[in-house]
C-alpha cells in the first residue's frame, strides 16, 4: 500500500501549480483551469485522509465537491463565454466590468 505522505506530497503540489496558475496567468481560461486543478488537489488530500483512517465520510464530501465544481465549471464558463462576447478578450487585466 502507498503510503499518506506521498498523497499528500502530490496533493501540496497539484495545489501549488493551481495557485500559481492562478497567480501567474492573467488569462481567464488558464485561471478557471487553475482553480479547478487546486479543488482536485483538496480532493486527493480528502480521500488520503480517508483511506487512511478508514471511514467513508471523506468519500461523501468528494463527491459533493464533484457536484459544486460541475455547477461552478457550467456557471463560470458561461461568464467566460459572455465576457468574451461583450469585451472581445479573456485577458483579466483588460477588461473591468465597473467601466463602460
Amino acid at each position: 500500500m502507498v503510503p499518506i505522505e506521498y498523497f499528500l506530497l502530490l496533493s501540496a503540489l497539484l495545489f501549488a501549480i493551481g495557485a500559481a496558475g492562478v497567480i501567474i496567468s492573467r488569462n481567464l481560461i488558464i485561471m478557471f483551469m487553475a482553480i479547478e486543478l487546486m479543488l482536485n488537489a483538496a480532493n486527493l488530500a480528502i480521500i488520503a485522509f480517508s483511506r487512511m483512517n478508514n471511514v467513508v465520510d471523506g468519500h461523501v464530501f468528494v463527491f459533493i465537491v464533484f457536484t459544486i465544481a460541475a455547477a461552478e465549471a457550467a456557471v463560470g464558463l458561461a461568464i467566460i463565454i459572455m465576457v468574451f462576447r461583450n469585451r472581445e478578450s479573456i485577458n483579466a487585466d483588460k477588461f473591468s466590468l465597473l467601466k463602460r
